[in-house]
C-alpha cells in the first residue's frame, strides 16, 4: 500500500512547487515572479511647481577639537537655534562616522543666502563645510532598474 501511495505524493509535490513558483518548474525564459509591492518613500524632490531645490551640506568634524569643544563651540554660536533658517526644510540628518554629519534640506532659492549665513556665523570652528546641490535619483534609478530587469522583446 505505502508503494501505491508514493507516486500520487510525489505528483502531490510537484504540483505545490510548481504553483510556488519554485524555480526548479519553471521554464528559463519566465521572468521569477515579482515581490509584493511595497508603499513608495514619500518623494524628496520639490512638489510640482515648487522652486526649491535640494542642498546636501557635509559638516565635516574639526578633528583637531573634542566633541565636548565642538558641542561648546556650537552652544555658543547658537548653532541650533540658527540652523536650518526658517523657511527650510530638513529632508535627511545624518551622522557619519569618523567624517561628520550630512544634512539634506529643502531650500527656496530666497533663503540660500540665510543658509549660507547660518553655517557660517554658527557652525564655522566647529566643522568644515562642503555644500551640494542635490536632486533625488530615486525615480530614475527605478526606471532604469524596471527597465534592465524587464524581458528584452522578441526580435
Amino acid at each position: 500500500m505505502l508503494h501505491s501511495r508514493a507516486p500520487l505524493v510525489a505528483v502531490l509535490v510537484s504540483l505545490a512547487l510548481l504553483a510556488s513558483g519554485c524555480a526548479l518548474f519553471r521554464p528559463s525564459h519566465a521572468p521569477p515572479p515579482s515581490p509584493p509591492a511595497s508603499p513608495a518613500p514619500p518623494p524628496l524632490a520639490p512638489a510640482a511647481g515648487s522652486d526649491a531645490i535640494l542642498l546636501t551640506i557635509f559638516l565635516r568634524h574639526d578633528q583637531s577639537k573634542t566633541l565636548e569643544e565642538i558641542n561648546a563651540h556650537l552652544e555658543r554660536t547658537g548653532f541650533h537655534r540658527q540652523f536650518p533658517p526658517e523657511g527650510c526644510q530638513v529632508v535627511s540628518w545624518y551622522v557619519m562616522m569618523g567624517i561628520g554629519q550630512v544634512v539634506t534640506l529643502r531650500v527656496p532659492p530666497d533663503k540660500l543666502r540665510a543658509v549660507n549665513l547660518a553655517i557660517e556665523r554658527s557652525a564655522w570652528g566647529a566643522f568644515h563645510t562642503e555644500f551640494y546641490p542635490t536632486y533625488d535619483f530615486v525615480p530614475v534609478w527605478k526606471d532604469l532598474r524596471t527597465r534592465a530587469l524587464s524581458p528584452e522583446p522578441a526580435h
